[in-house]
């Protein structure tokens, strides 16, 4: 199965709890990519929030992917050894006026009246201008200038958003002292030389956010693929935030056979490496080679 030899998938979970149904599906479709594109599969665990993520989390879900046959082609690297590296960016973010410091609180930024976009409110950039001698309690990025961000998901065809009004100036680094999710994705995700991004159709939203902060940091930018939302009975997205159970392994191949038809692909097999070789030939078929 022919590809660009320099293909780079990752699954990158957040250990905050247990990988669920909608994480298998996140898993196992950028698995099946990497796989059907002849590319490498990496995984990296996200654990750059580090008081939501329980101890030893990281080390079941590593334990959960293994027994659904989902296994990397080199060791898994962690967000919370890589402070490093996301200093260096902001740093060069600094240095270049790309990003401010900013003294406003949630509680601020509502009392301005700006309506939640995209699970956020819109920051009206308040402090674009100084932070009129109020200690700095974040770092964002200054979008002013950025216009429509356009690009094209494998799944969703033509995507853009008005960064700038939709979002604003988004957290670089958090008012707690912990990186921000954008940071640190965009910085990992160049450092490990990833070319595609399969994960879930929740993150979408994201993206122009992290298309951006590459342009800035002066990154490649990936080509992007999200997949289908898992539901629970409430018609919500499945979460770990909503009570989304762990994964029942007692049967893995199973378990990869329902995450697999949610992503539209009927497998027979039974054994693991039988049913996961199908599973590519599948997924090949439903999502042609990349070019």
């Amino acid at each position: 199965m022919q590809k660009p030899s320099n293909y780079i998938g990752r699954f990158a979970p957040s250990p905050t709890g247990l990988l669920h149904a909608g994480s298998l599906v996140a898993a196992l479709a950028s698995w099946l990519d990497a796989r059907a594109n002849g590319g490498q599969w990496l995984i990296r665990i996200e654990d750059v929030d580090g008081p939501r993520c329980p101890p030893g989390t990281d080390r079941l879900i590593l334990d959960q992917l293994a027994r659904c046959g989902l296994q990397p082609d080199a060791p898994p690297q962690w967000q919370s050894q890589r402070g490093d590296l996301y200093a260096q960016a902001l740093g060069r973010l600094q240095q270049s006026g790309g990003a401010y410091g900013c003294a406003c609180s949630r509680k601020d930024i509502a009392a301005l009246g700006q309506a939640p976009r995209h699970g956020e409110l819109v920051y009206p950039g308040t402090c674009r201008d100084g932070t009129q001698g109020r200690p700095i309690r974040a770092w964002r990025l200054l979008t002013a200038g950025s216009g429509i961000i356009t690009w094209q998901d494998r799944r969703l065809g033509p995507q853009s958003q008005a960064l700038e009004a939709e979002v604003g100036d988004f957290v670089l680094k958090r008012a707690d002292g912990l990186w921000a999710y954008q940071l640190a994705v965009v910085v990992d995700d160049a450092a490990q030389g990833i070319t595609d991004i399969v994960r879930g159709e929740d993150l979408a939203d994201n993206t122009p956010r992290q298309l951006f902060l590459q342009q800035r940091l002066g990154c490649p930018s990936p080509r992007y693929l999200h997949t289908p939302l898992v539901l629970g009975a409430n018609g919500e997205k499945l979460s770990k935030q909503n009570g989304a159970r762990a994964l029942d392994l007692g049967d893995p191949a199973e378990a990869l056979r329902v995450a697999a038809r949610h992503l539209g692909l009927q497998l027979r097999s039974t054994g693991l490496t039988d049913l996961l070789a199908e599973g590519v030939t599948a997924w090949h078929g439903m999502m042609p080679a990349i070019k």
